[in-house]
């Protein structure tokens, strides 16, 4: 399938989850929805952690935010494989900036004289490991980025980031409808602070959906879980036969996340 296609396909997927159509329908047209890059830079414990950090911090970042992409979130991962790591996540209204940001900060003089050391690292003493990235759009239904209230004033958070494999096409959707039908309003219920959820475009392990939760603490995220699963609307809703017929996610990551000091979520 050509990308195009694929990206078309995606995204009616999720309109059909919601019961609308890719271009909006009825008389009012759905706010637009925002597309998500999310990166995992993985990194080697050493020299290396405080160059990448030093390079998202003065160079990387002011030139996403240069380019309009903003806000920008940067976290280490807490619990989660192949630490050390670095997260970033990169919202943007259209799709075309974030799959053009290569050569948009080529172009930036600025960023290139900022981020010297770590995009002039030698092969012997590289910047980083590996980088891997996905795109995502927006779920209809929460077509934009939320910032935690503690972001501004810089208190104490955690975030999960959580990635939702489905064995097919037709579970995957299913489980899109699933968080238009209620999950989204149970989070909330539950306490938690939604920041995002995603439906991927361009990423391995597909069809999949990620979505990140905030909270204060490890201990108060164990509480939330707990007032989730016990949560009336969500046995209702998981026990639907639309949803229970079979397995419709067949692989859950979860990783625990802290953000970084410099980061804008």
């Amino acid at each position: 399938m050509e990308r195009r296609d694929f990206l078309v396909s995606s995204i009616a997927a999720t309109a059909l989850a919601t019961g609308t159509t890719a271009r909006g329908g009825g008389a009012a047209q759905s706010p637009a929805r925002q597309y998500y890059e999310l990166r995992r830079y993985r990194l080697r414990s050493g020299p290396q952690v405080k160059l990448a950090h030093d390079f998202f911090r003065a160079a990387l970042i002011p030139a996403l935010n240069r380019l309009g992409v903003t806000p920008v979130g940067a976290f280490d991962v807490l619990i989660g494989c192949d630490t050390p790591s670095v997260y970033l996540l990169m919202p943007s209204t259209s799709s075309q900036a974030l799959t053009g940001l290569s050569a948009a900060l080529a172009a930036d003089a600025a960023y290139r004289e900022a981020g010297k050391d770590f995009l002039s690292a030698p092969a012997q003493s590289p910047a980083y490991v590996r980088m891997e990235s996905k795109l995502m759009i927006a779920f209809e239904g929460r077509p934009h980025l939320a910032i935690p209230p503690a972001t501004a004033a810089r208190e104490a958070r955690t975030f999960e980031l959580r990635t939702y494999e489905s064995p097919s096409d037709r579970d995957h959707v299913r489980k899109v409808e699933m968080f238009h039908h209620g999950e989204f309003d149970i989070f909330v219920q539950a306490g938690f602070f939604p920041v995002f959820y995603g439906d991927t475009l361009i990423g391995d392990r597909l069809p999949n959906l990620t979505y990140m939760l905030a909270f204060e603490s490890l201990d108060e995220r164990n509480r939330l879980w707990n007032a989730f699963g016990s949560a009336a609307a969500w046995k209702r809703l998981s026990g639907l036969e639309r949803y229970a017929f079979e397995g419709i996610v067949s692989n859950i990551t979860n990783i625990i996340l802290t953000p970084t000091p410099y980061s804008q979520i």
